[in-house]
């Protein structure tokens, strides 16, 4: 796989992608002050507790009183903020970093921010809908962060992103081939059932979401595959 690391695509609209900025903030916040163990104990039952799992949307099982803090549809939404290390962490946040700033730019802080969450939420729905009886949680931006790269594709296709490819090989690619290889592995996976501990229609859920909700959304002055 890659890591995004830069791309040659300046902000039009927006002077700084204040949402964006946020976003990263507050994972890597939440990931260090919660998980990391530098500041608070780590919890383990905190994946259980704002995790998105399916049997608990879908009420096939109820947690344990002790693990409830908030009603279980907001899961949908709070598991997004949680990961499960630092590889995870820092990932996600490269992408994030990386086109995120660029999405906010044709949406506007606002729609943006509306935007991400329902990414973050459809590409939940999108896992509990394939695994209905699953009792593990899910958590991590992946989902909302994929519905970054499926609206990066349609709106900045051409654009030269720069990658780390395996971890070590600096590359200058067009997103719609780096971000579509992306996209097509998740497709791929799902149909060979790769890497259970992935959640593959999760990804797939955000990519659609953040395809569709591009088009809705996007302010006019910019064109889907507009930078050819």
């Amino acid at each position: 796989m890659f890591i995004p690391l830069k791309d040659n695509n300046p902000l039009v609209v927006i002077k700084f992608p204040f949402v964006n900025t946020g976003l990263i903030v507050l994972n890597v916040a939440i990931f260090v002050l919660y998980e990391s163990g530098w500041v608070f104990a780590p919890a383990p039952a905190t994946s259980l507790s704002y995790g998105a799992i399916p049997a608990v949307l879908f009420d096939a099982v109820e947690l344990s009183p002790n693990l409830v803090v908030m009603p279980e549809q907001f899961s949908l939404i709070t598991y997004s903020f949680i990961h499960g290390g630092w590889l995870h962490l820092i990932s996600n946040m490269a992408f994030l970093y990386v086109l995120g700033d660029n999405i906010e730019d044709a949406l506007g802080h606002v729609r943006y921010f509306i935007f991400y969450l329902l990414c973050a939420i459809a590409a939940g729905l999108a896992h509990a809908v394939s695994l209905p009886d699953s009792r593990a949680p899910l958590i991590g931006a992946s989902g909302a962060v994929a519905g970054v790269i499926g609206g990066y594709i349609l709106l900045y296709p051409r654009v030269r992103l720069w990658i780390l490819l395996l971890g070590r090989i600096p590359l200058p690619i067009p997103a719609v081939f780096a971000l579509g290889f992306w996209v097509g592995l998740q497709v791929f996976s799902v149909y060979f059932g790769f890497e259970e501990t992935i959640a593959w229609w999760a990804h797939i859920g955000g990519i659609a979401a953040g395809m569709l909700l591009v088009v809705v959304l996007r302010h006019k002055s910019f064109p889907l595959l507009g930078k050819w």
